[in-house]
């Protein structure tokens, strides 16, 4: 082998090395944030084409000075990408009992046949490892208005099952520091779920810092009003609805969710949600990739203490005083975005006033762990996502 060849080598093992180490740092910008959602999610990829390096290298026969350090490189990175994958099945046996231990031993073999028979058959599966995830058919109707806010059209994407019927309903709110965002996000889930018998709306909303707080609860209550009054058109059971939020978009669910006046939901997932507003405020992540407070600030209108009662008002957790629909909370263990903390202070609170609560902490994951539709972390995600709204949404389910 040429000279060259081996430092080409030697230079994408060391870029491979690079990308894989983030598994383990935190993040202290915002593009060192991307690489750390990243970089646990494609690690099988990274563990092939770095044990395709070192095939390569070793026709070289250690002649050539680059090597030893390309082997080395390589040896490192699938060292650093096999952490998620060699933690991946004692956290799924974990997530296993801690949904039996909820839920009863028995809440899966429960489910209708026929609702089993279409659900994943296991937390991971090697083909969307590097497919991605597959969705199989759906129908899906883009652009359905469903409001106008202050002037503002507001409009939402269905996506529901092949063939016509009733089916169980999922409302989906999107994230993006509640400053970015459209309802086109998220669509390989979204038509994941319609092609596995769930009707979803993906919804949309204002952003700040133009609209603050509370105007996307006013456009989510719109959405929520709408889809009680036309969801049946569209093949939605609304006696069965559940709604999910990533990020910001979580925020937004769980207040609509759980606020005096919210309708009737079947159950609530939040996906790494903020939950405390002040607390996030006082005590940002360490280190802090997107400023914190500086988002919270363009969200609600100034800082807690010029504007407390706007927080309180958007925290999810203000509303957990009384029993409340059943709530699965994800969370990734290295977020630098809302810290799993806040995960785990949600679910206290939620088992003391009596409400089935599970909360997942993902060991390896950051905020956006979904980004990767068939990374460990998403894959392992929906599978719990697919069963918990099974039970949930089953005509024997408790009812909110």
């Amino acid at each position: 082998m040429s000279r060259r060849p081996g430092c080409l080598l030697l230079v994408l093992s060391g870029m491979l090395c690079l990308l894989a180490v983030w598994v383990l740092l935190p993040p202290f910008t915002y593009p060192a944030l991307v690489l750390a959602v990243g970089a646990p999610e494609v690690g099988v990829w990274i563990i092939l084409v770095s044990l395709i390096i070192v095939g390569l290298a070793r026709r070289e026969n250690g002649r050539a000075r680059t090597a030893g350090p390309t082997w080395l490189f390589a040896a490192a990175a699938i060292a650093f990408s096999a952490v998620p994958l060699i933690q991946f099945p004692s956290t799924a046996r974990r997530f296993d009992e801690t949904m039996r231990a909820v839920l009863g031993p028995g809440y899966f073999t429960g489910l209708p046949a026929a609702t089993r028979a279409r659900m994943r058959a296991r937390p991971l599966d090697p083909l969307d490892l590097f497919a991605g995830l597959r969705a199989g058919p759906s129908r899906v109707t883009r652009g359905i208005p469903f409001a106008v806010n202050d002037g503002v059209r507001l409009t939402m994407d269905v996506y529901r099952p092949a063939s016509p019927g009733s089916y169980p309903a999922v409302v989906q709110v999107y994230g993006g520091a509640w400053q970015r965002g459209t309802p086109a996000d998220n669509g390989t889930f979204a038509s994941y779920l319609a092609s596995h018998g769930y009707v979803v709306f993906a919804i949309d909303y204002r952003h700040a810092p133009r609209w603050p707080w509370p105007a996307q609860l006013a456009d989510v209550r719109a959405a929520l009003s709408w889809i009680g009054e036309h969801g049946k058109e569209h093949d939605a059971d609304t006696g069965r609805l559940a709604i999910l939020g990533r990020s910001s978009g979580a925020q937004i669910a769980m207040v609509a969710a759980f606020a005096p006046g919210a309708p009737p939901v079947r159950a609530v997932v939040s996906y790494y949600g903020p939950v405390d507003l002040i607390e996030g405020y006082r005590r940002p992540p360490r280190p802090d990739p997107l400023d914190v407070r500086m988002i919270e600030e363009a969200f609600l209108g100034g800082s807690p203490d010029a504007v407390r009662e706007r927080y309180q008002e958007a925290s999810p957790i203000t509303y957990v005083v009384r029993q409340l629909p059943p709530t699965l909370l994800i969370y990734g263990k290295r977020d630098h975005v809302v810290e799993a903390r806040f995960g785990a202070m949600l679910h206290r609170r939620l088992q003391a006033t009596g409400t089935t609560s599970i909360f997942l902490e993902i060991p390896w994951a950051e905020h956006a762990f979904d980004a990767v539709s068939g990374g460990p972390s998403a894959q392992l995600a929906l599978f719990y996502t697919e069963r918990f709204l099974a039970w949930a949404t089953s005509p024997g389910s408790p009812r909110p």
